[in-house]
């Protein structure tokens, strides 16, 4: 099931880089996408918006709203529709996780304004709500769950999905990021309760880096931690023709990272959310290739660690030590 709408497109932004134009070309790349149903939105209400942030971040949003549209911070642009649209993002994550639960099956959120960045007390980097931690708060406290994980391939850190649930050690976090890069955090030693996994990578990895980190890394985290969901923060700006990163996944090769997840946790169900990338045309190649792995998962063999540099495996093999304690 897809959780998409038109509405999604009425937070304006301008000529802002996460723009309405984004999304425009993910819905022109499906099109003709067959095998997925389409759900609308539902507006969050006030106590699901607080099972992760404080009542001063709605407070903010609705007062820059009243006023006409403004800006929360250098990064973050907010229109008159655009607290709106939040609240229908998040409520649309909630309603399809909900059909998702019901159904035993799996989605994509195809929603905006992304939602990685914003932590428990404010909104920043192009985000408003944490989409996917309240989606995976709710999934327990509402839906029954008990065996959650979010894992986060977006080139930034998701530093306010982390702020989210570093308080809630049954839900696991994994992300893999570029660093340094905004926001500046995602270190091997943040670790929360122990359900805190980050791999801050060098620049320039691309498919065989991210496949290997998969395989050594992320594997391992998922037997363990044996999810019952797995929501899955899909950014595609560390793909090769980003204009905000400097990594170099093909589309093909976030294909590729969702069908390993896919044929590891096979009896999981599974929610994408979208955030960052910020070329449209690889955006949309980008998430057809993720829907069209999550239909026919693959088994990849994991590529040969001596043809991967050694800036890359030190950040493997560092973080494994700190994902170990």
């Amino acid at each position: 099931m897809l959780m998409q709408s038109p509405v999604f497109l009425e937070h304006d932004t301008g000529q802002h880089v996460e723009n309405a134009g984004r999304l425009a070309a993910v819905f022109h790349q499906l099109r003709d996408l067959q095998g997925w149903s389409s759900l609308e939105p539902r507006l969050a209400v006030a106590s699901e918006l607080e099972l992760c942030h404080s009542a001063s971040v709605s407070a903010v949003l609705e007062e820059l709203t009243a006023l006409g549209g403004g800006s929360v911070d250098a990064d973050t642009v907010v229109s008159p529709r655009s607290l709106d649209v939040a609240r229908l993002a998040v409520g649309g994550g909630l309603r399809l996780l909900e059909e998702v639960v019901s159904s035993r099956g799996q989605g994509f959120a195809l929603v905006r304004p992304p939602g990685h960045h914003a932590t428990p007390t404010r909104s920043m980097g192009f985000c408003l709500y944490s989409n996917i931690a309240i989606a995976a708060v709710y999934a327990r406290a509402v839906l029954g769950l008990k065996r959650v994980l979010v894992l986060d391939w977006d080139v930034h850190h998701g530093n306010g999905t982390q702020d989210c649930l570093e308080s809630h050690p049954e839900i696991g976090f994994v992300s893999f990021h570029q660093w340094p890069l905004y926001p500046g955090s995602g270190w091997y030693d943040e670790r929360g309760q122990g359900n805190l996994f980050n791999l801050p990578l060098p620049a320039g990895c691309g498919d065989a880096e991210y496949l290997f980190a998969l395989h050594h890394l992320v594997k391992p985290v998922l037997a363990r931690w044996d999810p019952e969901l797995l929501l899955v923060s899909c950014g595609y700006d560390a793909h090769e023709a980003d204009p905000l990163g400097s990594m170099g996944i093909s589309s093909e090769g976030f294909g590729a990272m969702a069908g390993l997840l896919a044929a590891w946790c096979p009896s999981a169900l599974r929610v994408g959310f979208l955030e960052g990338g910020y070329h449209p045309q690889a955006l949309g190649r980008s998430v057809e290739a993720t829907l069209r792995a999550w239909e026919r998962p693959q088994l990849l063999e994991c590529p040969r660690a001596e043809r991967l540099s050694s800036a890359f495996l030190k950040r493997v093999y560092e973080a494994e030590e700190f994902w170990k304690r």
